[in-house]
């Protein structure tokens, strides 16, 4: 495992910030501004997944803070059907953590003021997409080769609002260019609350296995929160990565997608030691029921429809015969005969465990 190849780890609960704590339950929670967090695992914002819905399920499924889809610094584009969703927070649990994207101070200055008065109550800072589209407007990770632009921008958005400001980062730009501690040094001392790392660099992409050693660096470097993401699939990995970078929380992300449940998982093992069995078929097909009726509420069924086949592909990953359903379901043309073949599937699924068990 890449960063974690040494066993003789430093950092650690000793050396966790003043923002941490433990409870009597062995569970660390952790301080963002005024907000106490239930515990110390954080969804991860990406674009096309983490809408209302998915964050309230993750949270209801442990997730101590959900961060929304990024919401651009463009001002034309926030009357736009797609803008007025992701800045909707009805129903939400407390705090709600809304993600910005931008190159330019003032642009983010203002769209940090807008996304405040919608009802965010932290502000998170885009600093860590790798998307071509994001970085080729200079926005995202692209932002890590500019290190005084970025001091502008962090020196903008934190004076423009009075919540928590809180940013999310890489740890360079490539190889040759790991200045993440040094970007880090700079979040602190512009008044960022708290600092999520992607354990790659914008160089790699999703490519590669993400690398601790850097998180460790510049947990060591400064005194406000640091979250550890990359490659968290599993409560083992969890547990290790907090371990060895000495990181105050983990945030996950595309090990989530079909597997809200995931932090319940993750929780319970940093508690106790012991792994949770794998959710039964029917406490699977209940919340895919569940998760799938929020999805038509809330996009209506054109795009209730399309975000449905998405979020269904995850769910049956792994499952028998998924690969046929998944194929068969993303031809359906309405909401109507996507609940009846969910309703079948896992049906028959649960049947064969039921005539399994009495065999």
């Amino acid at each position: 495992m890449s960063g974690l190849s040494s066993r003789n780890w430093t950092g650690g609960e000793e050396s966790r910030s003043a923002e941490s704590a433990t409870t009597a339950n062995g569970t660390v929670t952790m301080n963002i501004g005024p907000y106490r967090l239930p515990n110390n695992l954080v969804l991860a914002p990406m674009a096309g997944v983490t809408d209302r819905p998915f964050r309230q399920l993750c949270r209801r499924h442990g997730a101590g803070l959900a961060v929304s889809e990024m919401v651009s610094s463009n001002a034309l584009l926030w009357g736009s059907e797609k803008t007025r969703r992701r800045t909707d927070h009805a129903g939400e649990a407390e705090p709600r953590s809304v993600q910005i994207m931008g190159a330019d101070p003032a642009m983010m200055a203002e769209a940090a003021r807008y996304n405040a008065d919608q009802g965010a109550q932290i502000i998170d800072i885009n600093m860590g997409c790798p998307a071509k589209k994001v970085c080729n407007v200079a926005a995202g990770s692209a932002l890590l080769r500019d290190e005084p632009l970025v001091a502008r921008i962090l020196e903008a958005v934190v004076t423009a609002v009075a919540v928590p400001v809180t940013l999310k980062i890489r740890t360079g730009w490539d190889h040759d260019h790991r200045n993440g501690v040094r970007i880090a040094r700079l979040a602190q001392a512009c008044g960022i609350q708290a600092l999520a790392v992607h354990g790659r660099t914008r160089a790699d992409g999703y490519r590669g296995e993400a690398e601790y050693d850097t998180i460790r660096a510049i947990k060591a470097e400064v005194s406000i929160p640091v979250i550890a993401n990359g490659d968290i699939r599993t409560p083992r990995r969890a547990r290790e990565v907090l371990e060895h970078t000495g990181a105050d929380a983990i945030m996950i992300g595309r090990a989530a997608q079909g597997r809200p449940w995931i932090f319940r998982e993750v929780a319970h093992y940093l508690a106790t030691g012991q792994e949770l069995p794998a959710p039964p078929a029917a406490e699977v097909h209940a919340l895919v029921r569940e998760h799938l009726e929020a999805i038509y509420a809330f996009y209506g069924e054109r795009t209730g429809l399309l975000m449905a086949r998405k979020h269904v592909s995850w769910y049956t990953r792994g499952l028998a015969g998924g690969a046929a359903f998944r194929e068969w379901f993303n031809r359906l043309a309405g909401i109507e005969e996507q609940r009846t073949h969910i309703e079948s599937f896992f049906g028959e699924l649960e049947l064969k465990r039921t005539r399994s068990m009495a065999a």
